[in-house]
């Protein structure tokens, strides 16, 4: 390695470092906790031509991906010779962002002395920009809350202080908004200074040189990743829980030696609901899928994206057309991973994780409208929570875990002083990891309140009610999830519906599938699963073929009748 290329190498992880700060900043002045405390959020730097050349570890795909497109978008219509030294520009139209009009995305220019040198942009979760909010129930994007075109929010660094008042005019979290966006301000802030101090520190005067190595060689490497998977054309269909009607995916996966090519043809068509994916969240979450398999080694930037293609014909419920409502477009998007791994599992068979339970089960609530009038304090949150991961095909799958989102469970002690809700469970779920060698992850129970006794709005949009998480070569599903009252009814996973005054909620979220034949898995493994109040005794016996003692040790000779039976029959 030469002494320039080993320059550039340090100066690509420092790019890493302050893209990290970035995120870090913005996590620490977040006023939502869905920000604050779960880190739905992206930030990235970029060259003058919108090419994402790093990009924060901490956020989630459908943030960082969608942003890697979308600054090309924003420089298309403020052009950057247009640009000037404390200009920050926003939008958060979903097919130009990030699916959805909640998430508002931020782009800025780097100035060194009087020159553009770089773009940075950044991306969070707003919980409430108006209209009917966090739900599935709008008819279309109108209906789903205030949409921002690509506009100037500060102007020379002057903040346009008008268009701050709309949105919080228009929002039931008007002050969690107005500093989210302050924090969004300061997380480009931070980011151009600190490029800034690393040019000048390295006495560059351009980014070009570096931008070219980091792009060039990223893309070679997940050539040469692509390469070493089998070529040809692999198809994956998935059944999903649907809102007016049952839904179903499909992809056909070509790789090739430029890289791999994902058509979506065949998938349901548009929902009239607010689940639809719009392409560019889609694609975010699809090519994270794959290069969870292919390269995962290489770093996030426009080289390593490129050799990645998607495609979904127009009106899909995967590729829907503006005004379609999308506010809840993550319910699909997130389990495209999944769709992607059925794909991959048939080029690199024993190789890729079982399904998960994948869309986040975040908990949309606000106070209804009647508890108002009964001077009941007036909310709007949304608590976010997980389910289990598939398994993988050496290791258990991860309890509890936010995957794909990488958007961290909500605490409860946060969500309790912030909200008037009081939480009574939390807690893995027994028996929902799916057996297997690997057992699945399993879920989680939550059960709460309205703790001022009052009736409250869930806006609910889950999925894997329905559909369980699939096993793989032989190992069984995950168990469906489930929203209840502690009285006993059950509810639906789709759309508003009330929870009535002095209720509790409950939600058992689903658990990811298991891999490989469940009669293979190490005796001594389900006993500790048991010990551990995993797994029920029953389901030991049944899924397994593992009996305990009463002492709770492993019974070798009823073990051993269990499976002689399995293996008879």
């Amino acid at each position: 390695m030469t002494r320039a290329s080993i320059d550039l190498q340090i100066m690509w992880n420092r790019l890493l470092a302050i893209v990290e700060e970035q995120a870090q900043v913005l996590m620490r002045t977040a006023f939502s906790p869905i920000v604050r405390e779960s880190g739905d959020l992206s930030a990235g730097v970029f060259d003058l031509q919108g090419r994402m050349l790093a990009q924060a570890v901490t956020g989630t795909p459908g943030h960082i991906n969608t942003m890697a497109s979308a600054c090309v978008s924003m420089i298309q219509v403020f052009p950057v010779e247009t640009m000037a030294p404390g200009d920050v520009y926003a939008t958060n139209d979903p097919w130009l962002a990030s699916g959805h009009i909640n998430d508002v995305l931020l782009v800025a220019p780097v100035f060194l002395g009087k020159r553009p040198v770089a773009l940075v942009s950044c991306t969070s979760h707003l919980y409430d920009l108006g209209g009917r909010g966090m739900g599935p129930d709008g008819n279309d994007v109108f209906e789903e809350g205030i949409r921002l075109p690509p506009c100037r929010l500060v102007e020379g660094g002057r903040i346009n202080q008008l268009l701050i008042d709309i949105i919080k005019a228009n929002s039931r979290t008007a002050i969690s908004n107005e500093g989210d966006l302050h924090a969004l301000i300061a997380c480009c802030h931070v980011g151009a200074q600190r490029l800034v101090e690393m040019m000048d520190e390295f006495g560059l005067e351009t980014l070009d040189v570096l931008a070219d190595y980091i792009l060039s060689t990223s893309r070679a490497g997940v050539l040469k990743a692509i390469g070493e998977v089998p070529a040809g054309s692999y198809d994956n269909r998935m059944a999903l829980d649907g809102y007016d009607f049952e839904i179903e995916i499909k992809a056909r996966m070509t790789i090739g030696a430029q890289g791999i090519d994902v058509d979506l043809a065949g998938s349901s068509p548009c929902s009239r609901y607010g689940i639809n994916v719009p392409l560019n969240y889609a694609s975010a979450y699809a090519v994270f899928g794959i290069r969870c398999i292919v390269g995962p080694e290489i770093p996030n930037n426009a080289g390593s994206l490129e050799p990645f293609r998607l495609t979904a014909p127009e009106g899909s419920i995967l590729n829907p057309q503006d005004p379609a409502p999308v506010a809840m477009r993550h319910v699909i998007g997130q389990i495209l991973p999944d769709l992607m791994f059925g794909c991959l599992h048939q080029a690199l068979p024993g190789q890729v994780p079982a399904e998960g339970a994948s869309c986040m089960w975040d908990i949309p609530l606000r106070s209804a409208p009647a508890a108002l009038l009964g001077n009941a304090t007036a909310f709007a949150t949304e608590p976010t929570h997980n389910g289990g991961t598939g398994a993988r095909p050496n290791k258990d799958g991860l309890s509890a875990t936010a995957y794909p989102s990488g958007v961290w469970g909500s605490q409860v002690e946060i969500t309790e002083s912030t909200e008037p809700l009081r939480f009574w469970r939390r807690e893995l779920r027994p028996d929902s990891g799916g057996p297997g060698k690997a057992r699945g992850g399993l879920g989680q129970v939550l059960e709460l309140e309205n703790r001022e006794g009052a009736p409250m709005l869930l806006m609910a949009a889950v999925q894997r009610m329905e559909e369980a998480a699939r096993g793989r070569d032989g190992g069984g599903p995950g168990g469906r999830g489930v929203i209840s009252l502690a009285s006993g009814a059950r509810m639906r996973g789709m759309g508003v519906q009330e929870i009535p005054s002095g209720e509790r909620l409950v939600f058992e979220t689903p658990g990811g599938g298991g891999f490989g034949d469940p009669f293979a898995r190490d005796p001594d493994l389900v006993v500790t699963d048991v010990r551990r109040g995993l797994v029920s005794r029953a389901a030991a016996a049944e899924d397994y073929g593992v009996a305990l003692d009463e002492d709770m040790t492993l019974d070798s000779a009823e073990t051993s009748s269990l499976r002689a039976q399995r293996t008879s029959s």
